[in-house]
């Protein structure tokens, strides 16, 4: 289905931009959340309408392009956003949002194409975004993403943070490769102790009983995952990481 989305869509496309997506991804999850509508003729012959007089604000030529560039350079983005205790925000900041802010704030229209950002904002912290004001005129320009409610942590503390996000997320990695292998465990040993009813084998009794000091382990994991831990409540595996060549997992295998 060729849909025309309101918002930026991660791994979709940008607000305004017309894109074909599976029926059902359509139907079921973008146009019912208000993230897309249905492209008809119309209604694109009025966005192509709207981006014409957006592109006559935009700069024309190379010298009016550098005294626009020279006030970016200057200027300071902020975006107060809800976040987590790790500084993981609650949703993100994308190059429509900045080019929205550029115009609300400073008046300046510039393509949110332009703005070279290549995955959203999802953390606190301070951020030099390039943007292309005219061809072969770049500028990077200050944006800060800040706490709602608060104010930027130094730089030490922003790192300190993140560190401890990846600590976080390595242990849900860990709990979550170890509720797999441990489901699996019981199932096997589920189907030994039902071959062993009708043949006792001590070896069946012995691993049914390796199970036991997995428990207290069982418990981290569940207050690790749990909403009121303050962690984040799904695992975020670490990426081209195999489960079986993993030194934290080898002890579980």
């Amino acid at each position: 289905m060729e849909i025309i989305l309101l918002q930026d869509v991660e791994k979709v496309g940008l607000r305004g931009d017309v894109v074909t997506v599976a029926d059902g991804y359509a139907r079921n999850y973008l146009i019912p959340r208000r993230y897309a509508e249905r492209a008809t003729e119309a209604k694109v012959n009025e966005l192509r309408k709207r981006d014409e007089i957006r592109a006559r604000q935009e700069a024309r030529t190379v010298e009016e392009a550098q005294q626009i560039a020279d006030r970016l350079a200057q200027a300071e983005l902020r975006f107060d956003v809800p976040a987590g205790p790790t500084g993981r925000l609650f949703g993100s900041v994308t190059p429509t949002n900045i080019a929205d802010e550029l115009w609300g704030t400073l008046k300046v229209r510039v393509d949110r194409r332009k703005i070279e950002l290549p995955e959203p904002l999802k953390r606190i912290g301070r951020y030099e975004v390039p943007v292309e004001v005219f061809e072969d005129v770049l500028v990077e320009v200050t944006t800060l993403v800040v706490p709602e409610g608060g104010e930027l942590p130094p730089e030490e503390a922003l790192a300190a943070l993140e560190a401890q996000e990846r600590a976080e997320d390595q242990i849900l990695f860990v709990c979550a490769a170890f509720s797999a292998m441990t489901t699996d465990r019981r199932h096997r040993t589920a189907l030994a102790e039902e071959e062993a009813i009708a043949e006792p084998q001590p070896k069946v009794l012995n691993f049914a009983s390796s199970m036991m000091p997995v428990e207290g382990f069982t418990l981290i994991c569940s207050f690790m995952t749990s909403p009121h831990s303050g962690a984040p409540t799904s695992p975020v595996p670490t990426p081209g990481v195999s489960l079986a060549k993993d030194p934290t997992l080898r002890g579980l295998l």
